[in-house]
């Protein structure tokens, strides 16, 4: 990992020396333009329809002499004519995501940009951050209907920045491009996202991307540290015919474990000895867990039928065959140099050395046929192989637990998009043929415009999979972390509807209301006694919830602007309706942003200044168990209740944005009860600063 980071500096370090002040000209409207496009919908385009759209090229008009217009002025015509072609745009700086679809490169500076500068670079609204940097996320908001189609390894807490083959993005660019991302972490400690994407010929694309930080945090033993290596490319042959992407990732997350607080008055209580928060006693000094991943991803198209109308035909009738694959090892370590009670007081074997470890191949053959009037419609199959595993099979007295599961998945799916004026219909099925972790999937989204600023949307989703791997086999040093519920668990069931109205004069409103069947989770079976000793987590196992349980919520999504000023408001609402008291989250969730916006400094600079508000109704918060890296269902107190307010000053000055935050201000002048999960307190007030520069040559 440390040479691959080495080698991705060398070469920053050559592209930073061979680029320039060179800002590709943007329109007069460009900032406006984005901002417009972020606050709708972005146009999703095909990257293969996107090169070949590049590939035109406008043909001189026939060059006998106007009358009228000499040998000079036709001259100076056709050098512009030829400056205007060879010219370089923002929007010429494209991003394709794994679905295809594709924006451009934005470099404004928005509000939405300071929600997405974290950790994670995604708005963590609807999640609770811990103290430090790199650290589990708290869940705030749930939605059903964006779980992936096959079971996972688990340890879902220290997944927040582990890159899927979904997050991971290719590029088409005019010209090298590098942007560099930095923060200030906690505490010794910084946070660096670096991304190089250049193109060896105007149909090769390829990037280099390193995400890495360390951050010793605030508390004892909470250090964490993070490295994660991308590398894409992207190419289409010259008449658009074949296209192929893929990518290489190598992924390694790793932090120290300490159990949250020992004794909660020396956090709560007002002893300036304890102000200094490295003071303060925790529940163990001797763990650590770790995700490392890595993953080989291809994907290739061949159009065996393209007949456009003319030249300029954006939809033409095709017929593309296509091959998707992927292969990719990871594994989640918990280690303990020494036997704690928390975990349990009899172990195995001492230190405590789980591993679980995970291998999966997916292959997936596609055919696609799109036509303008019946639009575009796909057949798929896909295999699906697994092994998850650990390394001895354990004979107890209630049985004999296995020490592997793997087979295979057989599927067969299709998919249909087609719009009719501002009418938009798109849906996806899958169905499994052969195997036991899945059942079937199906996705159907309607989208109407009634006018330019106006649309309404609605969709359905029913899925059947069973959990992730560590709900259905775990191993551990540790006697109370073995199990094995294949044979006693089934196929969660999940049916949502879903509805939504955009509007620029009114706001975005999203409705989601999903029932499960066989919800499963992680619970604790600990007596009162054994939680006021600090066992909670001794007893942790996985359930699967009988009865059916309803979520219902709503989202709502508005700013408003006067002159300079903008508000910006966002509101989640959610109720939930179930027999057992299984799945827990807040009723509400609110997060409104007051600021001021202005060039400053004859226009060299653009500044963006003011204070965040954001606060979740108090609820049975869940608890964090780091021998899993899974959250577990309490019900013994309820956390939260108290806002969480932040100022922040923000200024662009040419491609250069700046970010100074000072977190979680009101701690200085409200009483210390605030918590990301029992035991584990949220950050104290910490000024924070950072910058996202890019840089073109």
């Amino acid at each position: 990992m440390r040479f691959l980071f080495f080698a991705l500096l060398f070469f920053l370090g050559q592209a930073l020396f061979a680029q320039q002040d060179s800002l590709p000209p943007q329109k007069e409207a460009d900032s406006l333009r984005i901002v417009k496009k972020d606050s709708l919908e972005l146009q999703k385009v095909d990257s293969l329809k996107v090169t070949e759209m590049d590939s035109l090229k406008i043909k001189p008009k026939d060059s006998i002499k106007p009358s009228g217009i000499d040998k000079r002025e036709r001259f100076v015509r056709m050098q512009k004519k030829i400056e205007e072609e060879d010219s370089v745009f923002i929007e010429d700086y494209k991003i394709i995501s794994y679905l295809r679809d594709t924006t451009f490169l934005d470099t404004t500076l928005t509000i939405n940009k300071e929600y997405k500068y974290n950790y994670i670079r995604q708005d963590d609204f609807e999640l609770m951050p811990f103290s430090n940097m790199g650290q589990p996320y708290n869940v705030l908001g749930r939605t059903f209907t964006e779980n992936p189609y096959y079971p996972r390894l688990g340890a879902t807490a220290k997944h927040a920045r582990y890159f899927e083959v979904e997050d991971i993005m290719y590029y088409h660019v005019p010209t090298p491009m590098t942007e560099l991302m930095f923060k200030t972490s906690m505490e010794q400690g910084q946070f660096l996202d670096a991304l190089l994407t250049f193109n060896l010929s105007k149909r090769f694309n390829a990037s280099l991307a390193y995400n890495g930080f360390r951050s010793l945090g605030k508390y004892r033993f909470d250090q964490a540290q993070s490295g994660n290596f991308r590398a894409t490319f992207n190419y289409s042959t010259q008449n658009g015919r074949y296209g192929l992407r893929g990518h290489i990732a190598a992924q390694e997350i790793e932090a120290d474990e300490n159990g949250g607080l020992l004794n909660r008055e020396q956090f709560e209580g007002e002893l300036d000895d304890f102000q200094d928060r490295s003071k303060i006693d925790v529940r163990y000094t001797n763990a650590g867990n770790r995700i490392l991943g890595k993953r080989y991803f291809f994907d290739h198209r061949y159009k065996l039928v393209n007949s456009p109308k003319d030249s300029l035909d954006k939809d033409p009738t095709t017929l593309t065959i296509g091959h998707e694959f992927t292969y990719e090892t990871k594994l989640f370590d918990f280690n303990q140099s020494a036997q704690n009670d928390a975990f349990g007081d009899d172990p195995f074997l001492v230190p405590i050395e789980d591993r679980a470890r995970l291998k999966t191949m997916f292959n997936k053959g596609s055919v696609e046929f799109s036509n303008r009037t019946l639009g575009k419609l796909t057949g798929s199959a896909s295999l699906y192989n697994y092994n998850y595993y650990f390394n001895s099979i354990l004979i107890t007295e209630e049985g004999t637990i296995q020490n592997k599961l793997d087979g295979q998945e057989i599927t067969v799916g299709g998919a249909y998009s087609k719009r009719i004026g501002p009418l938009s219909l798109k849906g996806e099925l899958d169905y499994t043929v052969a195997g036991d972790l899945t059942g079937n999937r199906l996705n159907a989204m309607v989208d109407y415009k009634l006018n330019e600023s106006t649309s309404i949307m609605g969709g359905i989703h029913i899925s059947s999979r069973m959990p992730d791997f560590n709900y259905l086999l775990y191993q551990s040093d540790y006697r109370n972390y073995n199990w094995q519920n294949t044979d006693t668990f089934e196929k969660q069931q999940v049916k949502s509807i879903k509805a939504g109205f955009n509007s620029k004069l009114l706001g975005r409103l999203e409705g989601e209301y999903s029932m499960m069947d066989n919800y499963t989770y992680f619970s604790s079976t600990a007596t009162q006694e054994q939680i006021d000793n600090g066992q909670g987590t001794a007893f942790v196992k996985p359930f699967q919830e009988s009865s059916t349980i309803n979520h219902l919520r709503a989202k709502y999504t508005k700013e408003f602007k006067w002159r300079k000023w903008a508000l910006a408001n966002t509101v989640l609402y959610q109720e939930v309706t179930q027999d057992n008291q299984v799945l827990n989250l807040p009723q509400l969730v609110t997060r409104n942003s007051l600021y001021f916006s202005s060039n400053v400094f004859k226009k060299a600079m653009f500044l963006q200044t003011g204070v965040t508000f954001k606060y979740f109704t108090s609820y049975n918060m869940n608890a964090y168990n780091p021998l899993l890296g899974e959250f577990y269902i309490q019900n013994n107190e309820e956390l939260g209740g108290y806002p969480l307010l932040d100022l922040f000053i923000n200024a662009k000055v040419r491609q250069t944005r700046i970010y100074l935050k000072a977190e979680h201000l009101n701690s200085i002048f409200s009483g210390p009860n605030y918590y990301s999960a029992p035991n584990y307190p949220y950050r104290d007030f910490v000024i924070r600063f950072g910058l996202v520069w890019n840089f073109f040559s």
